[in-house]
């Protein structure tokens, strides 16, 4: 009898671990990310925990692929909005869960100054430079290494490539925990005076990918400022606004479409929320960004980092040309990121922190994304 009973629990385990890989089974292979582009190879690398969380990743663009969490029944969805291989990463929008980089954000008249140099950036955002331009770094292959729990990208970025001055270094770090913590760690060196603002540009939609709008998600953002913008070019004022008490704040929670279509004239130039939120934290320190709560998946994700700021994004531009995963069109507002960063336009806004990085500095920065049910 004894036998038996443990005969019984060995099919179960085997039976709900069976359940468990067909959940987060994905809808592509290796293989479709295996390609070689200038003359490099890409590769894609799949991080798992012992929860069941998985993330996969690709080294063009050192991309985040997809992001497998459970809801509060334990179901295992992707709620990265990306494509099912490289050819269509190479087709459709680069900056799906991308490094960007050297500068994310905006760049007013596709120009800064250093030192009296003037350093002129490509143009595609009206007359601004756009998270650097149309290629950046990324449309670069990185080179890679794997840990165990963890993969390291790394990129060499030459000087004046893109118009961005000095030999650049390049390294980010992947780590997934077992507290469902994705872990992004930024490192970069220059032997030239250089402004930098990285960020990891995901969408995400916490139903899943491909499954609806994120209208209903409840946000909330640690933030009672904000950096205002002047037009629908989307460029800073260079003041820093109190938003306490308006629409775009979000210092207690509310659902992202219960106010995205208000007269409020910040909402009218961006089309919904596009807009930097400066953190209430302490210069450096490692803290509570933002949360984004969906109710009926009960999927939780809290954003932490080191950056001054983060870019609230509705997808406002999605245009229904993209076909993601599970072989839907991503239409306006089917997903939505918080990038954490620097200021945009820094580089031209003397009222902001600074993004110079000087040769024999080194830029360290660091952002999790935190999955939990509620």
């Amino acid at each position: 009898m004894k036998n038996l009973s443990l005969f019984i629990l060995i099919l179960l385990f085997i039976s709900c671990s069976s359940k468990q890989e067909k959940e987060i089974e994905m809808p592509f292979s290796k293989s479709d990310f295996e390609s070689m582009i200038d003359g490099k190879t890409t590769q894609l690398f799949i991080l798992k925990n012992k929860n069941g969380m998985t993330v996969a990743m690709t080294n063009y663009g050192a991309k985040i692929v997809s992001i497998y969490a459970p809801d509060r029944t334990g179901m295992f969805a992707d709620v990265l909005l990306g494509f099912k291989s490289i050819e269509e990463y190479q087709k459709y929008g680069a900056s799906h869960g991308a490094v960007v980089g050297p500068f994310a954000n905006r760049i007013a008249n596709a120009s800064f100054t250093i030192d009296g140099e003037t350093y002129h950036f490509p143009v595609n955002n009206g007359e601004a430079c756009l998270h650097s331009g149309p290629d950046s770094w990324y449309r670069k292959v990185w080179d890679y290494k794997e840990n165990e729990n963890s993969v390291v990208f790394s990129l060499e970025s030459a000087d004046g490539e893109f118009g961005f001055p000095g030999n650049k270094e390049v390294q980010v770090t992947y780590t997934l925990t077992d507290e469902n913590e994705l872990k992004i760690d930024y490192k970069v060196t220059t032997d030239k005076a250089c402004h930098f603002n990285l960020t990891n540009h995901s969408y995400f939609n916490l139903r899943g990918e491909g499954n609806g709008d994120i209208l209903d998600h409840v946000l909330v953002i640690n933030a009672d400022k904000s950096t205002p913008v002047g037009s629908s070019a989307m460029i800073p004022t260079g003041e820093i606004t109190d938003i306490r008490g308006t629409a775009l704040d979000f210092t207690i929670p509310h659902k992202i479409g219960e106010r995205i279509d208000s007269d409020h004239p910040m909402l009218q130039y961006g089309i919904g929320y596009d807009f930097n939120y400066i953190i209430n934290k302490a210069e450096g320190e490692l803290a509570f960004a933002a949360s984004a709560y969906e109710p009926e998946s009960g999927r939780y994700m809290e954003v932490s980092t080191t950056e001054p700021g983060v870019q609230l994004y509705t997808g406002n531009h999605l245009k229904g040309t993209e076909i993601g995963k599970a072989g839907k069109e991503y239409t306006k507002r089917t997903g939505f990121c918080l990038e954490t960063q620097h200021y945009p336009d820094s580089p031209n806004q003397p009222n902001f922190p600074t993004t110079l990085l000087k040769p024999g500095e080194t830029l360290k920065s660091t952002t999790i994304y935190k999955f939990s049910v509620k």
